[in-house]
């Protein structure tokens, strides 16, 4: 299978707010990631709009002609906003409001009442859900009792094992997915992937449909621009 790349794009919306104005331009930038072969462009608003503002949210659904993710803590809020612009997938992360980023996967077993409430009122707008984990089996056990389409691996333990010992890093993740595949949910990933670690994430894990990758991708960009890192990221997602 084909696995896709969502671009987040987080990191240009706070370049642009570090000085005000509309440099670099979050659309544009946007549009361009999908004309140079991005399948998808993903977003993580927060209340204090520190880097991608509501405003931008709804421009993008207006100009986005792939995929569109807004991943996010469930506040009503966010919901709110989800519903309103119904994109492809909405990815469910169990951030605080005032973390610096993604940190863990939820803990299923405490949130599953509350997880299924949110899958339900998101499937009934047509909206695929994907709910962030760690690859613990239980978890994903009973993540699939929610009826998620998709969970999302938390793949930050995985870079950084890669280094000293590939095998080993990519293990859990394996049997993860195997076991969303089994229980019929489908399986994204995301954090921390990068150029050097992502071509064995995708030699290994099966059944990835999608990575969603921000810091990494956009670090990249800075020396190589954004096409050829694109083109770069896409490579490693190629089998054979």
């Amino acid at each position: 299978m084909m696995t896709r790349l969502s671009v987040n794009i987080n990191k240009v919306a706070t370049l642009r707010n570090a000085r005000g104005g509309d440099m670099p331009n979050v659309l544009k930038f946007a549009t361009d990631c999908e004309a140079f072969g991005a399948d998808g462009i993903t977003v993580h608003p927060r209340p204090d709009e520190r880097h991608i503002r509501k405003s931008d949210v709804y421009d993008l659904r207006r100009l986005l002609r792939t995929e569109f993710n807004i991943e996010g803590y469930p506040a009503p809020e966010f919901i709110d906003l989800v519903l309103k612009v119904k994109p492809e997938q909405v990815t469910l992360v169990p951030d605080a409001p005032d973390v610096l980023t993604s940190c863990a996967g939820w803990d299923t077993e405490t949130h599953l009442e509350f997880l299924t409430r949110l899958v339900e009122k998101f499937n009934s707008a047509m909206i695929r859900t994907s709910i962030f984990i760690d690859p613990i089996p239980e978890r994903i056990e009973l993540a699939a009792k929610t009826g998620t389409d998709r969970i999302e691996l938390y793949t930050e333990p995985y870079a950084a094992l890669y280094p000293q010992n590939p095998e080993k890093a990519v293990a859990p993740f394996v049997e993860a997915a195997k076991l969303a595949h089994k229980l019929g949910i489908g399986v994204n990933a995301g954090h921390d992937l990068n150029l050097e670690n992502l071509k064995y994430f995708r030699e290994n894990v099966p059944y990835l449909a999608e990575v969603s990758i921000g810091h990494a991708l956009i670090s990249d960009a800075l020396y190589l621009g954004i096409e050829e890192t694109i083109r770069r990221y896409k490579a490693c997602l190629k089998i054979g």
